[in-house]
């Protein structure tokens, strides 16, 4: 028989045993059920929500914990922005297909390497904000990466990063305004990503103060392309963060150096965290010109197949003004926490040097090149064989139908050249040669003043617009693959070696019925071979 005392003791020794067993699993994690919209139901449910089951039972017992605690049911929401051109990439990154769309450093994009870092246990799905003629192309890069939930917001135009931010805030606090929020720019490399993820709580609970944080990475060099945060005090109750003393703009290089050589400052990352409340209080005290007509748009968008389209008359009237100069320069609740998590903003081809595998001769090299004689450049080719002698610390970037050469010293210098070859009017400075549609690609082969060649690729599934043309007829020859042609009342299955004739004014339309991609090459001849000699009848993704 065991005594009351034997009794009381070895009851102690369960619960101390049930404490200890549930104090590892908060710290080292248990696999939570997997989540019916993301990867297929399993039965159980997810670990938070049983925290959340269990907080009452627990009320009255404080669990020891390192470093800043979060609530347990925290869930961040990743935002992503991908409005921007980076026209300082150019001839690569172009309007109609921006640096963030292509692997500048890895196999996956830019885009796709940064929606990766909001997928776990932590996070929400995302929320991406882009430009209306990106859409597809971002759709199908997020399935490529397995992100099947985002939501994609349609910009009608660039607005800067502060309508955007207020756009994503106002989405998310229609369904709960204190959920926090995490904004990323998708052109951005991060280098160590688990020191970054490891800082996120930190973040997290400073936002769920109050607080709207920054993240500033440590400078490793002077830069004149970043701006700077100054570190001041602790942040109370969140040691891994501080009250942000000061921002300071892109500085001159004598400046940048003295920023860094002080010891005081850090980079401004672009990524912020807070809470959906407290970004639309901080904005509707000092920037309700940008709130205001951003939170109409959002109350008038538009849904439009998988994306949501903002309303385009209210979000035009929006301020052009960026989120540090429409809030963080002038809010009181600014923080920052500082990292080194390999941080770096992809806005030049120096940048791109300066993190890449170099040779022995300090170069960074991509596709077709040969170099003889040349140290510490970047030198790359998408297409045709670049050869390059004799010189250093030079840029030499071709494409199909631009090439760039620069001193590494003037690459932030490219914008200006993108602005004259705007002014000329040279399509080179918008388009690329291979244009991107929802159903494929095409690209020009052979042009002249009365013909053009191109050639299609059409998806498996896919199909083009019913349409016609006034001033051209077409002729397809299918190289690989089957189309099933539409021509007028006709309804036409072609083959590989095979041709069709499409007279001028005729209706028709493409598809690919098959399993791999229809590959063709098109022939146009007439008095106008523009694109926009189009009329659409019916249209898959509805751009009639």
């Amino acid at each position: 028989m065991i005594g009351r005392n034997g009794a009381w003791r070895g009851l102690l020794l369960t619960i101390g045993a049930a404490c200890a067993t549930g104090f590892f699993m908060l710290r080292h994690g248990v696999p939570a059920a997997r989540r019916p919209d993301r990867e297929g139901p399993v039965p159980g449910m997810e670990f938070h929500e049983w925290m959340k089951h269990e907080e009452h039972a627990m009320s009255d017992t404080t669990l020891p914990m390192i470093g800043t605690k979060v609530a347990s049911t925290t869930r961040i929401v990743p935002v992503i922005l991908s409005g921007g051109t980076g026209s300082r990439l150019w001839p690569l990154s172009r309007a109609s297909y921006p640096k963030q769309l292509w692997s500048l450093v890895g196999a996956r994009t830019m885009l796709q390497e940064t929606a990766s870092r909001g997928v776990g246990a932590m996070f929400e799905a995302p929320i991406v904000l882009c430009n209306n003629d990106h859409r597809f192309l971002i759709a199908e890069q997020l399935r490529e990466a397995g992100i099947e939930q985002a939501r994609i917001v349609l910009e009608p135009a660039g607005r800067n990063s502060a309508a955007a931010i207020a756009a994503a805030a106002l989405l998310v606090a229609e369904t709960d305004p204190d959920a926090v929020l995490w904004i990323m720019a998708a052109d951005a490399v991060i280098t160590r990503p688990e020191t970054l993820e490891q800082l996120l709580p930190a973040a997290a609970a400073a936002a769920q103060r109050g607080h709207i944080v920054v993240f500033g990475m440590h400078p490793t060099r002077p830069e004149t392309g970043y701006g700077y945060i100054e570190a001041g005090r602790a942040l109370p109750g969140v040691p891994e963060a501080s009250v942000v003393a000061g921002f300071i703009e892109k500085p001159d290089a004598a400046t940048a150096a003295e920023l860094v050589e002080s010891g005081k400052y850090m980079w401004n990352s672009g990524m912020f965290v807070f809470t959906a409340r407290t970004l639309l209080d901080e904005m509707e005290a000092h920037a309700p010109a940008v709130l205001a007509p951003v939170r109409q748009a959002v109350e008038r968008r538009a849904s439009d197949l998988i994306f949501q389209r903002l309303d385009a008359a209210s979000f035009l009237s929006t301020p052009d003004i960026s989120f540090d100069y429409a809030v963080m320069e002038h809010t009181d609740h600014a923080a920052v926490i500082a990292g080194d998590f390999g941080w770096t903003d992809i806005g030049s081809w120096d940048a791109l040097w300066d993190i890449g595998t170099k040779d022995a001769g300090g170069n960074v090299t991509q596709g077709h090149v040969c170099l003889e004689s040349v140290h510490d450049s970047y030198v790359r080719s998408d297409d045709l064989l670049t050869a390059v002698v004799g010189v250093d610390d030079v840029v030499v970037v071709a494409t199909r139908d631009a090439v760039l050469v620069t001193q590494r010293s003037r690459a932030q210098d490219v914008k200006k050249i993108v602005a004259r070859l705007q002014a000329q009017g040279r399509k080179e400075a918008e388009a690329h040669n291979r244009c991107y549609r929802p159903w494929g690609f095409y690209e020009s082969l052979i042009q002249d003043a009365r013909f053009q060649v191109k050639r299609i690729v059409v998806l498996p599934g896919e199909k083009l617009s019913l349409q016609k043309h006034y001033h051209r007829a077409e002729h397809w020859v299918v190289v690989s693959g089957v189309a099933l042609v539409t021509r007028n009342e006709e309804r036409i299955t072609v083959h590989e070696n095979e041709s069709i004739y499409l007279p001028q004014e005729c209706t028709h339309r493409m598809e690919n019925p098959g399993r791999i991609p229809l590959v063709l090459i098109e022939i146009q001849t007439g008095s106008y071979l523009g694109e926009d000699d189009i009329i659409r009848f019916e249209d898959t993704y509805n751009r009639t």
